[in-house]
């Protein structure tokens, strides 16, 4: 075989640094992923390192990462590619940091996202938990109070509401009608208390509390009255209307006593 043919057949020699790493990871018989999960590296951008797309990348600082994690994966000279990836990328990035603040020699020191996630989320957690320590005791014991605070602080009950005192002699005063009628019910102010027409079986108790109740009624037959459930004398026979007239227990009784009603 002459030195042409053999020529011919020896396989390209890659230039790129992605193109070197590529054809060293397939000569080992290695995919992609064994090197993603040796490196830790995400597969997109080990993708990215053999395609020579570095922009893709964050920054330099992790392509330079990158590219050395991967180089020491597959036993190549992670020195000399690292050199040669910087005179690569000088023409992807207008400049190249001499000085680099976080050199990333191995990617597999860089958390997780999900792990620095977390992180803040404990960082938040506990500034709550301070805030709360601080500004409302909650998780803290609070400082017994003063015997004067508790005097101070004690409620006082009020007394209990008096009673309205019931007048000498009195009961309750019942209104039923025995047909339709009209009704009015005053006291001594002339102030109404019922102003209306009941119906047959209708029933009004005259508040006990009123002064000096009195009454209209078109049809006094029409309305009987009661005192505590005893039955009294009838307002009028229903030939007329009834005005003022008292209709407080003492001056129903007095009206039962001399057994005149009212005209």
């Amino acid at each position: 075989m002459t030195e042409e043919a053999e020529g011919a057949n020896r396989p390209p020699i890659a230039t790129r640094v992605g193109d070197r790493l590529r054809i060293a990871r397939e000569a080992q018989g290695l995919a992609l992923a064994d090197i993603a999960q040796r490196t830790r590296v995400p597969q997109r951008h080990l993708e990215a390192i053999e395609a020579s797309n570095y922009v893709s990348l964050p920054s330099i600082t992790y392509a330079m990462g990158f590219t050395r994690a991967y180089a020491r994966a597959i036993g190549a000279d992670e020195v000399g590619i690292a050199r040669d990836l910087r005179v690569e990328i000088a023409d992807t990035w207008e400049a190249v940091p001499r000085h680099e603040p976080y050199n990333l020699h191995d990617p597999a020191r860089v958390p997780p996202r999900g792990l620095a996630l977390a992180g803040v989320a404990v960082a938040v957690l506990l500034l709550i938990g301070v805030a709360l320590w601080y500004g409302t005791g909650l998780f803290r014991a609070e400082e017994a109070p003063s015997a004067e605070a508790v005097v101070a602080t004690t409620p006082v009950p009020s007394a209990a509401p008096t009673p309205a005192a019931t007048p000498a002699g009195a009961g309750q005063v019942t209104l039923t009608a025995t047909d339709e009628v009209w009704v009015r019910v005053y006291d001594s102010n002339d102030q109404t208390l019922l102003l209306k027409t009941m119906q047959p079986g209708e029933r009004y108790d005259v508040p006990m509390t009123a002064t000096g109740p009195m009454i209209n009624v078109g049809r006094p037959d029409q309305l009987a009255v009661t005192i505590d459930g005893g039955t009294v004398a009838p307002l009028g026979d229903g030939r007329r209307a009834i005005k003022d007239v008292a209709i407080d227990a003492q001056a129903l009784r007095a009206r039962a006593s001399s057994a005149t009603p009212d005209a």
